[in-house]
């Protein structure tokens, strides 16, 4: 049997893993240590929660005890996807390289760029970063990437597949290219295999595993559902209180808007539970991920941003409120449990109108998950007291868009129809108008153009005694003024040339 000792690792390193508990290296570790030990490239290949991280933490170590790195340019250097994976590499790297002076630097968003301006100039030995921060600080002329002699790209198909794809070619530029490259994923389909080559020279493929596989000790279920949002809340509730050996659990969202609400519904129903997505702040972030970790909380609720990486060994259960869009998102996502040889559960919310995604999971995995419920046909139907609630939410939405619609558009004025005033027929308003025209040509006045002025006729028409309402409408108008009409403006008459001038 293959043991850490037998890989090539230097005796400061074999010493820091024997004192973490590790004698046997998993099969990537086993696979992917010595080819980086000897310098060459690898792509490694293996379902979450399998080592990966140690897999390049380890070789690098050990190649990092000669040398020493210059201030502002780094050894060696890290990409990660999001700002947790970046901080958790750091962690593993002070856990293994506790008997190295190595000067490790993390950058993420969230921090001062002061504080991180000071460990670059101290001289980085490892610098773990996300690629945006990365050229935030090259675009500021504080690092000087020349000096690079290992690049390891973390979760390489996410990270080509997030959009990094042109910062990572930016990057790749800055650095050598006689630089050592290490990609590891536990996914990587045919197309984003093309765009790895390009960043690969050569490289030793390490794959231990069935490619897009999901660990053999989780137990998944499909739980059928109703669509409608307070209807799955409803589900998840129940199935949440279901599971008599859940110890703790994350919740899976699409949208960050999605995760916002139903934290709001599970804390109001009385749940230990916290939030973790994207456009939270570092602090926050970092705080409630600890709180999880120390069992501070029972359930935590999260995007996409968690289903990545994230080693925390002792998660029970994994809930899926929605599908997710992407396949590849469901290994990462349910690879949070059942990690390090522990059983675990995962439980996906299935709607009638998410079939494709639930097709495209099963193809990928290749494999059926099992129903808990017997399926969307065995799905009861809505209680009539939940059709009546919904009806009575769409009439309130439809009602609200026709308020907004005949408001109009922001930064326009509602145009609405001028009728004459209540009680006052056609004929008879035509009839004042004329009478106002006789007057006005009588007394040498111009004359208003030939039209059916209804604010004239309102004016000249008497009020009915109860039209209180019409009252109050035309309490602050400046029209009501008895007065001769000002020479040339005819019945439209600015408010200050009623005002009464000095004698």
């Amino acid at each position: 049997m293959t043991t850490f000792a037998d890989l090539g690792l230097s005796p400061k390193v074999l010493s820091a893993v024997t004192d973490s508990g590790y004698t046997i290296p998993t099969p990537i570790q086993a696979g992917a240590i010595p080819p980086a030990l000897a310098r060459r490239d690898i792509l490694g290949i293996a379902q979450t929660g399998t080592g990966k991280t140690a897999s390049f933490v380890l070789p690098m170590l050990t190649l990092l005890e000669k040398g020493r790195a210059r201030a502002r340019m780094p050894r060696t250097l890290i990409l990660e996807p999001t700002r947790e994976l970046a901080a958790q590499v750091a962690e593993n790297f002070e856990k293994y390289g506790k008997n190295h002076k190595l000067n490790v630097a993390l950058l993420i968003g969230g921090v001062s760029f002061d504080e991180q301006d000071r460990k670059l100039e101290r001289g980085a030995d490892v610098l773990i970063c996300t690629p945006g921060r990365l050229l935030d600080h090259c675009e500021r002329g504080k690092l000087l990437m020349t000096g690079v002699e290992i690049l390891v790209i973390d979760e390489a198909d996410r990270m080509l597949d997030m959009g990094f794809i042109p910062d990572i070619e930016r990057i790749a530029k800055l650095i050598p290219f006689t630089r050592q490259t290490l990609f590891f994923s536990a996914t990587m389909p045919p197309e984003i295999q093309k765009l790895a080559d390009r960043f690969l020279q050569n490289p030793e493929r390490v794959e231990v595993s069935v490619r897009s596989s999901t660990a053999t000790t989780v137990t998944q279920r499909l739980v059928a559902t109703h669509s409608k949002d307070y209807e799955k809340r409803a589900t998840l509730r129940d199935l949440i209180r279901a599971q008599e050996d859940l110890k703790n659990a994350i919740i899976f969202c699409n949208r960050k808007v999605d995760v916002a609400d139903l934290f709001r519904s599970l804390d109001r129903h009385g749940f230990s539970v916290g939030a973790l997505h994207g456009d939270m702040d570092q602090r926050s972030r970092t705080t409630m991920l600890a709180n999880f970790k120390e069992n501070k909380l029972t359930l935590l609720v999260a995007s996409d941003v968690a289903a990545r990486g994230l080693d925390i060994p002792d998660v029970s259960h994994v809930f899926n409120f929605d599908v997710p869009i992407h396949a590849e998102d469901y290994v990462h996502r349910i690879g949070r449990t059942g990690r390090a040889g522990r059983s675990g559960a995962a439980f996906t919310l299935v709607s009638k109108r998410d079939g494709k995604f639930v097709d495209a999971i099963e193809k990928l995995i290749d494999r059926k998950v099992e129903w808990l419920n017997g399926g969307l046909d065995a799905l009861p139907p809505q209680a009539e007291g939940e059709e009546r609630e919904q009806r009575s939410r769409s009439g309130r939405e439809r009602g609200g868009r026709d308020r907004d619609r005949s408001r109009g558009r922001k930064g326009e004025a509602r145009v609405t129809e001028t009728r004459p005033a209540p009680g006052i027929e056609t004929s008879e308003t035509e009839e004042k108008v004329e009478a106002v025209k006789a007057e006005r040509k009588t007394e040498g006045r111009p004359q208003t153009p030939a039209r059916s002025n209804p604010r004239a006729a309102n004016h000249a028409a008497p009020r009915p005694a109860n039209d209180d309402n019409r009252d109050r409408r035309n309490r602050y108008r400046r029209d009501d003024d008895d007065g001769p009409t000002p020479l040339g403006f005819g019945d439209e008459i600015p408010a200050f040339m009623l005002i009464a001038g000095k004698a």
